[in-house]
C-alpha cells in the first residue's frame, strides 16, 4: 500500500519512536543557530525507491528556475504524476503529522499549506545549486509566517561526494553545516529572519529528488510584524554575488510590497501550465 493514509501512519510512527532524539537535535542545534532535526529511514525503503521512481527522470513537465540566485526544477502539478508522488506529499499536509511535528519541536498553531506555495517537488541535476538564502516570510495570501521546512530525500545511494547537499549556515555566513541529501532522509527547519540555508552544486550525473512541504503560523518567530521575499546572497567566495544579492533583494522586496506579488504564486502557476 502507498496511499496518504499509509504514509501518514508511517511518517507519525517514526516522529514518535524519534521522539527524544529529534527533541535534542531541534534544542541543541550544533554548526548553526538555526533550529532543525534530520531524522533517516522515515518510511519502509522499497516506497521510498517507489517514490524515486515516479519522479520524471529528464524532469519532464518541472518549471526549470535558473538565475544567479539557483538552478533546479520544481513542480507543484501533482496531478500530471504517479500518484504516490501526491499521497507523500499531501500526507505531510495531513493534521495528524502536522501536529505531532509541531508538538515536538514546541511550536503553536502551526498549520500546513495544501496548496503548495513554493512546496511540492523538487529535482536537481549535474550543475544545478541553490545558493544561501532565507525563505520568504510569508504564505500566498500573506496572513501567515512561514515557521517550518520539511524536505524529504529519495534518491538512492546518495554521498556527500554526490553534491546537492543542504547547508545551514553559522550566524557570519562564513561556514556551512552540511546535511547530506541521503536517501529516505527527513529534515526539518525552522525558518525565520537569519534561517541562511542554500544547497551545494549537484556533482552527480544522476538527480537528486525531493518532497518539499512547509508549514505557516499566525505567530510571528520573534513576535514582531515583518515581510520579506526570498533574499539570496553568495557563498563566502562570491563576494559580487553577496553585493548583487542586496541590491536584488531590496528590490524585489520593493516590487512584492507595491504590486502583492510573490515567486511562489509565479512558481505554482508556472509548474501548472
Amino acid at each position: 500500500m502507498s496511499d496518504k493514509d499509509t504514509f501518514v501512519e508511517l511518517i507519525s510512527d517514526a516522529l514518535n519512536k524519534n521522539k527524544e532524539h529529534i527533541q535534542a537535535q531541534w534544542h541543541r542545534p550544533e554548526g548553526t543557530s538555526t533550529r532543525h532535526f534530520v531524522l533517516d529511514q522515515l518510511l519502509p525503503v522499497d516506497l521510498c525507491e517507489k517514490i524515486y521512481s515516479a519522479f520524471p527522470r529528464n524532469g519532464d513537465g518541472f518549471f526549470n528556475r535558473e538565475s544567479f540566485r539557483e538552478k533546479k526544477r520544481t513542480s507543484a502539478n501533482l496531478d500530471a504524476y504517479d500518484p504516490i508522488l501526491g499521497a507523500i506529499t499531501h500526507a505531510f499536509q495531513d493534521e495528524k503529522v502536522v501536529n505531532l511535528v509541531a508538538d515536538i519541536v514546541g511550536l503553536k498553531k502551526i498549520e500546513p499549506d495544501p496548496k503548495l506555495y513554493a512546496g511540492g517537488l523538487s529535482m536537481m541535476f549535474e550543475g544545478d545549486y541553490l545558493n544561501p538564502h532565507i525563505d520568504n516570510s510569508h504564505d500566498a495570501n500573506r496572513e501567515r509566517y512561514r515557521r517550518l521546512n520539511l524536505l524529504y530525500y529519495v534518491s538512492p545511494d546518495w554521498s556527500l561526494e554526490n553534491g546537492g547537499n543542504f547547508e545551514l549556515w553559522d550566524d557570519a555566513r562564513t561556514t556551512p553545516k552540511t546535511l547530506t541529501s541521503h536517501f529516505n532522509r527527513l529534515v526539518v527547519m525552522e525558518t525565520n529572519k537569519i534561517s541562511w540555508h542554500s544547497v551545494s552544486q549537484v556533482n552527480a550525473t544522476r538527480p537528486r529528488c525531493c518532497v518539499s512541504n512547509y508549514y505557516f503560523s499566525t505567530i510571528s518567530p520573534d513576535d514582531s510584524d515583518y515581510f520579506h521575499v526570498t533574499s539570496f546572497s553568495g557563498r563566502p567566495d562570491q563576494k559580487l554575488k553577496r553585493i548583487i544579492g542586496i541590491f536584488d533583494n531590496g528590490l524585489r522586496n520593493f516590487v512584492s510590497k507595491t504590486l502583492k506579488i510573490g515567486r511562489g504564486k509565479h512558481l505554482v502557476n508556472k509548474s501548472k501550465k
